[in-house]
């Protein structure tokens, strides 16, 4: 049986600890709710526990699931991964020598939408994995009509890298995204 896991990382309000077993109820709820659905997985494919098994816990790879906590108070999820050779060559970082993450994330309790907290989710996440991960770079490939989650990572810094056409199936048919890049500061900020 588990238990609830040791907080990765925590702030004054947010804190983000490792998924666990004991959490797939949470996203049972969380991707079974049309307006989480509409932006993450899309509204055809609600989760049932068996979807959440092979999709959160069953996966190979590299990636890292996390519950986000606002107040102590599970919220979202969010997971982080080692961008591989393989995506560096598709989004043109063959040649980047550094330490190279990717992130999703979503809110899952809609009553904390609207309330800048997915902007300062981004801005902490993206802190954890600069400061614990040593992250050079970390990127994200948004769904280009989604302009709201667009305006939050603008806001914590990522900067528009590519146009990808037809990227991601989503609802139905193929959309497109872009690859939007948050790059560390050297030491001392930008103008140093």
């Amino acid at each position: 049986m588990d238990t609830i896991a040791a907080t990765l990382y925590a702030g004054k309000t947010l804190s983000i600890r490792p998924l666990t077993h004991t959490d797939a109820d949470l996203l049972v709820k969380w991707l079974s709710d049309p307006d989480v659905l509409a932006y993450y997985e899309g509204r055809d494919r609600p989760h049932d526990l068996a979807m959440v098994q092979e999709h959160y816990y069953d996966r190979a790879g590299n990636i890292t699931g996390c519950i986000v906590q606002y107040n102590e108070e599970a919220i979202g999820y969010m997971q982080f991964y080692v961008v591989e050779e393989e995506e560096r060559q598709a989004y043109g970082y063959e040649g980047f020598a550094g330490n190279l993450y990717g992130m999703d994330q979503f809110i899952g309790e809609t009553p904390y939408w609207n309330k800048g907290i997915g902007t300062a989710l981004i801005a902490f996440a993206a802190n954890y994995l600069m400061t614990s991960k040593q992250a050079d770079k970390i990127v994200m490939d948004p769904q280009a009509w989604n302009a709201r989650a667009l305006r939050a990572y603008e806001k914590c810094g990522f900067v528009k890298k590519a146009y990808l056409p037809e990227h991601e199936w989503h609802e139905g048919a193929y959309r497109d995204c872009w690859l939007i890049e948050l790059e560390r500061q050297p030491a001392g900020g930008p103008d140093k």
